[in-house]
C-alpha cells in the first residue's frame, strides 16, 4: 500500500527533469522576458531540446506520448518559473487536440509529426471580437468552393498567434444550425495567402506570449484540411476544452507554488523586531492558508488530470471545477505573496508581483470562472458527478 494516492517514480522523475531545466534555462529569463514583453526563445528552445514543447503528442507520431497527468506536471512546473513560458506546451496541446480528438488519420500524420518535431506551434482560434463566453455566436464563416474552403473572418485572444506556425479555427458553416451542427473546426496555416496578425495585445501580465487578432482574409484551403465532419467542430471545441481546462489549472497551481516558495524564503530571512518575521503568527497563519489551499488546487488538477486521461464522464465537472478553484487560489496565495514581502513585494526587483499579474488571466481565459460555475451547475443538476 505504499504507493497508494501518490505519484508514480515516472512521474515524479519528470517533475525532476522539468523543474531542473526550469530552474538552469528558464527562470533565469522569467523577469526580462516579462520586462520586454518578449517571446521567451529560450524557454522554447529548452523545451523542444527536451521535448517538453508538446509532450501530449502520442509517440506514433513521433512525440513523448506523455499521459494527461504528465503534461499537467509539465505545465506546473513551467509555471512556477515563468507563466507566460508554460503556454507553450499548454497551448500546443489546445491548438492541436482537436485533431487528436476528431481529425483525420491524414491530418494527425502530417500535423502532429510536424508538432513533435519542432516544426511549429499550434494555436487555437474560436473566441471573436463579440464572441467571446458566447462562442456560439461567432461570425468567422467557412464556405465550399469546389473542393475547397474559403474562411474569412477575425479571431480575437490568440494565444501566440504570430509564432504559431498552425491554427485551429472555428468557422460557421451553417449560419441556421449555428451551435446544432453549424460551426466546423479546419486547420489553417500562418503561411496560407491571406493570414494575418494583429499588434499584440498590451496586457497585463503573461506579457512574453503574444495574444494577436488573427484575420482571414479568403483564405483558401484545401478541403482535406476540414477537422472532422462538417458541422463537428462546435462538439470538438467543447470536448476539447474538458481536457484542456485541466492545464490551466496546472499553470495556477505553478504559479500560487512559486509564490509561496518565494515567499517563504523571504519570510525566514526577513527580520523586523528583532526576528525573522516567519516567527510572527499573523503571518504563519498566512502562510499556513497559502500552503493548504495551493495543495488542495494540485490535488483537485491532477484528479481532473485522471478523468482527462480516462475520459470519465464526470470530466466536464472536474475539468471546469479545478480551473476555477485553482486560478482562484493563484490568485489569492500571489496577492498574499505579495503583502508577505510588504513594500518590496510591490516592485519588480522581486518576482511575486509578475506572477500575481500573470496570475489573473487564469480566472479568465478558456472560460472565466463564472462560466466554469454555470458548467459545474449543469452538471451537478444533471446528476453528472463522481460518486467518490
Amino acid at each position: 500500500m505504499s504507493d497508494f494516492y501518490q505519484l508514480s517514480e515516472e512521474h515524479m522523475a519528470v517533475r525532476e527533469a522539468v523543474r531542473d531545466l526550469c530552474d538552469a534555462k528558464i527562470a533565469p529569463f522569467a523577469a526580462e522576458v516579462d520586462a520586454e514583453a518578449r517571446y521567451p526563445h529560450e524557454a522554447a528552445a529548452a523545451l523542444l531540446a527536451s521535448d517538453f514543447h508538446a509532450p501530449h503528442v502520442p509517440e506514433e507520431y513521433g512525440g513523448a506520448g506523455a499521459d494527461a497527468l504528465a503534461t499537467v506536471i509539465i505545465i506546473e512546473e513551467v509555471a512556477r518559473a515563468c507563466v507566460s513560458s508554460s503556454l507553450i506546451p499548454a497551448v500546443n496541446k489546445l491548438g492541436s487536440l482537436p485533431i487528436q480528438i476528431s481529425g483525420s488519420q491524414a491530418l494527425k500524420e502530417k500535423y502532429l509529426t510536424k508538432l513533435a518535431a519542432g516544426e511549429g506551434g499550434f494555436s487555437y482560434c474560436l473566441s471573436e471580437p463579440d464572441a467571446g463566453s458566447d462562442a456560439g455566436g461567432m461570425t468567422t464563416t467557412a464556405v465550399r468552393d469546389g473542393d475547397d474552403w474559403i474562411l474569412n473572418g477575425v479571431k480575437r485572444w490568440i494565444t501566440n498567434a504570430g509564432e504559431s506556425e498552425f491554427y485551429t479555427v472555428m468557422a460557421v458553416t451553417d449560419a441556421e444550425k449555428r451551435t446544432r451542427g453549424g460551426i466546423s473546426a479546419f486547420v489553417v496555416e500562418k503561411s496560407d495567402p491571406g493570414v494575418s496578425f494583429g499588434a499584440p495585445e498590451k496586457k497585463l501580465g503573461i506579457k512574453g506570449s503574444p495574444t494577436r487578432e488573427v484575420y482571414l482574409d479568403h483564405v483558401r484551403i484545401p478541403g482535406d484540411r476540414i477537422i472532422g465532419e462538417v458541422g463537428s467542430g462546435f462538439a470538438t471545441a467543447m470536448a476539447t476544452l474538458d481536457h484542456t481546462r485541466v492545464t490551466i489549472a496546472a499553470q495556477a497551481v505553478g504559479v500560487a507554488q512559486g509564490a509561496l516558495d518565494f515567499a517563504l524564503g523571504y519570510a525566514k530571512e526577513r527580520t523586523q523586531f528583532g526576528k525573522p518575521i516567519a516567527d510572527f503568527q499573523g503571518l504563519q497563519f498566512m502562510l499556513a492558508d497559502m500552503g493548504m489551499k495551493v495543495e488542495a488546487a494540485r490535488q483537485l488538477t491532477y484528479a481532473a488530470a485522471g478523468r482527462s486521461e480516462r475520459g470519465d464522464k464526470d470530466l466536464t465537472f472536474f475539468g471546469a471545477a479545478a480551473k476555477c478553484f485553482a486560478s482562484d487560489v493563484a490568485m489569492e496565495v500571489t496577492t498574499n505573496a505579495v503583502q508577505v514581502l510588504g513594500g518590496y513585494g510591490y516592485t519588480r526587483d522581486y518576482p511575486v508581483e509578475r506572477m500575481m499579474r500573470d496570475a489573473k488571466i487564469t480566472q479568465i481565459y478558456e472560460g472565466t470562472n463564472q462560466v466554469q460555475r454555470i458548467v459545474m451547475a449543469r452538471q451537478l443538476l444533471a446528476g453528472i458527478q463522481s460518486n467518490l
